[in-house]
Parts: structure tokens; C-alpha cells; sequence
């Protein structure tokens, strides 16, 4: 190989080219063991589109698993880690005119 990738993206890409080949391969011998034309290319199209979901989800796993090491670095400042005194947002809340006990 020409540039060195690291293991996941390695495996990542790998699977996304043999899920390609089958969506080749997998009609090929459909239609060489007897099945009709449009079955195989119905299957095909149904191959190719879970090699495309599958494809879009690894994606946006790499991206989630390369800004996690970043995130862990940097200091927690969004809304959910305030500290201080006021009202806290997102517990049980009574209704508008009912008594508290």
C-alpha cells in the first residue's frame, strides 16, 4: 500500500469493498444458476442499497470515534455542566396551580 491507515479505517474501507464485490458477484451467479434477470438485478439493488446505509453508518462512526479523543481533552463547558446556584432544568416539575407537599 502506498500510505499507511490506521487498523479501523483499514477494516472500515475493506468491508465497504467486499460488500461492492458481492453486489456484482451475488447477481453473476444468480443468473448463472437459473434465476431470471430482474430477480438478479432486484437483488442487486437491495445489495447495493445496504452497502450504501452500511457505508453512511461506518462513516459517521469513524467521525464520532475520531472527535471523542478531541472532546476528552477539551473542558466541559456546555450547557449540561454548569455549576453554580438557580434553578435546575430537566427534572420532575409540578403542574402550574397544584399544591407542593
Amino acid at each position: 500500500m502506498s500510505g499507511h491507515r490506521p487498523p479501523s479505517e483499514e477494516s472500515a474501507t475493506d468491508v465497504v469493498r467486499w460488500a461492492a464485490f458481492s453486489c456484482v458477484l451475488v447477481p453473476v451467479v444468480l443468473v448463472w444458476y437459473g434465476t431470471s434477470l430482474a430477480g438478479a438485478a432486484g437483488t442487486a439493488l437491495g445489495l447495493a442499497a445496504v452497502t450504501a446505509v452500511c457505508w453512511i453508518l461506518l462513516r459517521r462512526s469513524e467521525r464520532g470515534a475520531a472527535r471523542l479523543p478531541a472532546e476528552e481533552h477539551s473542558p466541559h463547558r456546555g450547557r449540561h455542566h454548569r455549576t453554580g446556584t438557580g434553578a435546575h432544568r430537566g427534572g420532575r416539575h409540578t403542574g402550574g396551580n397544584s399544591p407542593v407537599a
